[in-house]
């Protein structure tokens, strides 16, 4: 009797994107002004930002 390997095929699902797309420009040099992609009625604008580092 003859032996095969046999490898099972694996699928993952595509995780769909949640993620927001926001945009961000500088109205002053002192404001930051954040905008989310499609929201036309909210944004969220600071006189203190971070630059976030992986």
């Amino acid at each position: 009797m003859a032996t095969t390997d046999v490898t099972e095929s694996t699928t993952t699902a595509e995780v769909p994107d949640d993620t927001p797309h926001v945009t961000v420009c500088n109205a002053t040099p002192d404001r930051t002004v954040f905008t989310e992609e499609g929201n036309e009625d909210g944004w969220i604008a600071t006189d203190c930002s971070v630059t976030v580092t992986e």
